[in-house]
């Protein structure tokens, strides 16, 4: 059967049959979600080179990484991954609460969960969009028509490039901003953060350089937001809300 729709699967990636995704809206229209406005936001496609060409030897370790990734779905590890492919509703903040050791939650840390929910829009979508839409790479679960761990968003994302992973950048710049807030339990944090990564190539939503580009992207939009005022004042204000917990 694989190697039916291998061939099937090059030749989708030689033509990009994915449709090019909406553009997002700004900060001016949903001031609640976003810190940076569009034209503030990092330029993926001038950040990251292009995604590894098929027949490569790049592309030959996304397709070892893939079948890894496929082996471990039905252990712990890939139920795991299977969790973290939902991120809606507080699931970014949840999926870190056990190693940033407190509830991440909107009624018990209201300004961290803040802080976090606000920057989600900026780390993804504006973050990725520029080398998703040139690229509009095919995701390993269209190339093998194979289903993901967690099919909830499958249908949709069948129509979002592959190149950069917006997950894993939600994910990685999540962690860089909660280990500024609890420096001690930062290496808990930060691997954390990197399993969430590979959690989208275990699923199959995304290839192993799909995880690794966006972990780039996920630094520099922190470097960014770094800048904004309102993210600061948000920032700032969690690490008080920190600080708070030692003393109750």
């Amino acid at each position: 059967m694989k190697k039916i729709l291998l061939p099937l699967g090059l030749l989708l990636l030689s033509f990009n049959v994915f449709a090019l995704s909406a553009p997002g809206d700004d900060v001016t229209t949903k001031p609640d979600l976003y810190y940076l406005k569009n034209d503030q936001a990092i330029n993926s496609l001038a950040l990251l080179p292009p995604p590894p060409e098929a027949g490569s030897i790049q592309f030959l370790n996304d397709q070892a990484m893939y079948e890894k990734g496929r082996l471990l779905r039905n252990t712990e590890r890939g139920k795991q991954a299977a969790a973290d492919a939902d991120l809606a509703a507080g699931g970014v903040a949840n999926a870190f609460s056990e190693a940033f050791g407190h509830p991440i939650t909107q009624k018990e840390s209201p300004e961290i969960y803040k802080l976090l929910t606000n920057m989600i829009e900026d780390a993804g979508d504006l973050a990725t969009r520029g080398a998703k839409e040139k690229y509009m790479r095919i995701r390993p679960f269209a190339f093998y028509g194979v289903p993901t761990c967690n099919t909830k968003d499958q249908e949709k994302l069948s129509t979002n490039g592959s190149y950069p992973s917006g997950h894993t950048s939600i994910g990685w710049a999540t962690a860089l901003v909660l280990t500024e807030i609890n420096p001690t339990d930062q290496d808990k944090i930060l691997k954390r953060g990197y399993e969430l990564g590979q959690s989208r190539v275990i699923c199959g939503y995304h290839w192993q350089s799909d995880v690794d580009a966006a972990r780039i992207v996920g630094s520099a939009i922190v470097a960014t937001l770094h800048s904004n005022p309102q993210f600061q004042q948000q920032l700032e204000k969690a690490k008080q809300e920190f600080s708070a917990f030692d003393k109750q």
